[in-house]
């Protein structure tokens, strides 16, 4: 899961502040030392750490409640407030212009960033949202980049034009140009350095002043850590960077460093990659990140998953069901299997409000999605009266399905026992404390969360 160490320290805090009885002084120190802690511990830049704790400080001892709210419940909402604008405030993503064909975007970094891994997400991303795509390789430096770039092209389905030949960017491109015209986007593939170097900073600019980009992303690799910085700010000056890509973000306890790095560009962070698979890409959200740090979900974010996964189709009506807590065997099914497109079990079920504070296992997840295939053939060795109302298998029933279903009677009364499970921890996630506690940020003019 995304920062997982973070996200662990950053529930600490709201637990601490939902079980205490009195906010004094005191308190808010602890408060704000934990915070601190925390995002050290993630590799933040000091400097921003001590200007996000002092807001925190400052509002929650001058600040007065509004009228209805307690002060514990204003607190709260200072320490997700304070920690939604310290990673970005608002989402932004990028705006496609339907005006302007091709849309061109180029992303810059360093060797090692994954800058053609994430060219990659990005065309998976708009071509399975009904996006004509292309992407162009001008790394004319790193040995077989070419080769990469069109082989992710070929697994995604979207064209590419490469030239491995060739050692000028600048040839490469004006030879592919006329080609382009017939697509609604074109990512641009430029090459990187081991340090931003002036001959990188040349190429990048004659590059750059060639294909006129209409957005330049600086793909960051979220294991640098507080070397985020820096880089950040040299290939601002040196480009203009307009948006922030941070990579890698999944399996590091030094995310934080490259997620607060974009402070220093004054360019906000517009994706995240999570994970290895194409499909592994999320526009940035601050609220939603937050969310999903503190054990509170990120609805949007489970919704875009699912309309990616499923091209659209049912996305509202699927997100809707895992949510809900009436279904029967083929809807659990259903549910499970839409979870297993979208990604990780792990991943998805950090999205649902609730199932943050849950503790539930990797081994535990992982064991779920191993399960689907065997689900499959019991399911379709019951009757429809069993589909449709699991309590109805009993003893006789069981092994009947279970000499028609190839399967061991044990894995019929694990699936039952699952299902059971299932309907018990949604009708629990119903009541749990943080979707309470985020409406009510919602009646005190907080973040628009809804559940």
């Amino acid at each position: 899961m995304v920062l997982d160490s973070l996200g662990d320290a950053l529930k600490g805090v709201f637990k601490k502040l939902t079980s205490s009885v009195y906010i004094n002084e005191r308190l808010i120190d602890e408060i704000v030392r934990e915070v601190q802690r925390a995002l050290l511990g993630s590799d933040v830049n000091v400097k921003l750490v001590f200007e996000l704790t002092k807001g925190i400080k400052e509002r929650s001892l001058g600040e007065k409640p509004p009228a209805g709210v307690t002060p514990k419940e204003h607190v709260i909402k200072i320490v997700y407030e304070e920690l939604v604008k310290f990673f970005g405030t608002e989402k932004k993503g990028i705006e496609i212009s339907s005006k302007k064909k091709p849309f061109f975007i180029m992303t810059v970094g360093l060797f090692g960033a994954g800058k053609t891994t994430t060219i990659g997400k990005l065309a998976k991303y708009y071509s399975t949202r009904g996006k004509k795509v292309a992407v162009v390789g001008l790394d004319v430096h790193r040995p077989a980049a070419h080769l990469q770039l069109k082989q992710i092209a070929e697994k995604i389905k979207v064209d590419s034009y490469v030239d491995g030949k060739v050692k000028d960017a600048v040839k490469i491109w004006k030879s592919f140009k006329k080609d382009l015209e017939k697509y609604d986007i074109v990512f641009v593939d430029t090459a990187g350095r081991d340090a931003l170097s002036d001959d990188l900073v040349k190429e990048i600019k004659s590059v750059s002043k060639l294909i006129s980009p209409d957005e330049i992303l600086l793909v960051l690799s979220a294991d640098m850590g507080q070397a985020a910085f820096d880089q950040a700010k040299m290939f601002h000056e040196a480009c203009g960077v307009t948006g922030v890509v941070v990579s890698k973000l999944d399996g590091t306890a030094k995310g934080g460093g490259s997620l607060s790095a974009c402070a220093v560009t004054g360019a906000p962070i517009k994706f995240i990659g999570v994970g290895e698979r194409p499909e592994d890409l999320e526009v940035f959200n601050p609220e939603g990140f937050v969310g999903r740090l503190l054990g509170l979900g990120d609805l949007e974010a489970l919704l875009e998953k699912a309309k990616g996964a499923m091209d659209g189709s049912n996305a509202e009506e699927i997100s809707k069901k895992m949510l809900s807590g009436d279904f029967n065997l083929i809807d659990m099914y259903d549910q499970m299997n839409a979870m297993k497109k979208m990604g990780p079990l792990g991943k998805v079920m950090e999205m649902i409000p609730g199932m943050g504070e849950m503790n539930i296992s990797k081994d535990v997840l992982e064991d779920q999605q191993g399960k689907m295939e065997s689900w499959k053939f019991i399911l379709d060795s019951c009757t429809k009266e069993e589909l449709e109302n699991p309590d109805l298998i009993g003893r006789n029933r069981i092994e009947r399905i279970a000499a028609g279903s190839g399967r061991d009677i044990a894995d019929i009364r694990g699936l039952l026992k699952q299902y059971k499970q299932s309907k018990k921890m949604m009708k629990m996630m119903k009541g749990k404390n943080p979707e309470k506690m985020m409406k009510k940020f919602g009646k005190m003019g907080g973040p628009n969360i809804k559940f």
